[in-house]
């Protein structure tokens, strides 16, 4: 038997894989930061509801600066290299069609569980 909390980890787990370049974009358009920062901006900006590990943030990081949607530098910090990603004018357009399909995507949503009422 599947337990409740176990569902829940995986369920929000589905749900995160299909948005998560829209929040990593949503998070970078402030200003840029290296991959921790992401991590915590999104744990803080959602009152904890996003809490990953640092190995799902850094390929996502990587594949969005192959898609010319992040643009990345090297900076030193301490004595370490870090790398500093930063939102391109084509990561800007796709976060305004990430976000308008998540709005009408979760416009649906509560329409039908308005109906199911």
């Amino acid at each position: 038997m599947l337990c409740v909390s176990m569902y829940d980890r995986r369920m929000r787990s589905e749900l995160l894989k299909g948005h998560l370049d829209m929040l990593m974009l949503a998070t970078l358009r402030s200003e840029p930061a290296h991959g921790y920062v992401v991590l915590e901006r999104l744990r803080v900006l959602s009152d904890g509801e996003f809490t990953l590990p640092e190995g799902t943030i850094y390929p996502a990081l990587h594949r969005l600066e192959r898609e010319g949607l992040l643009r990345s530098r090297r900076t030193e910090h301490q004595g370490r290299t870090r790398r500093v990603y930063a939102i391109t004018a084509a990561g800007e357009a796709a976060l305004v069609g990430k976000r308008t399909e998540w709005e009408r995507f979760t416009a649906g949503i509560a329409r039908t569980l308005a109906a199911a009422r």
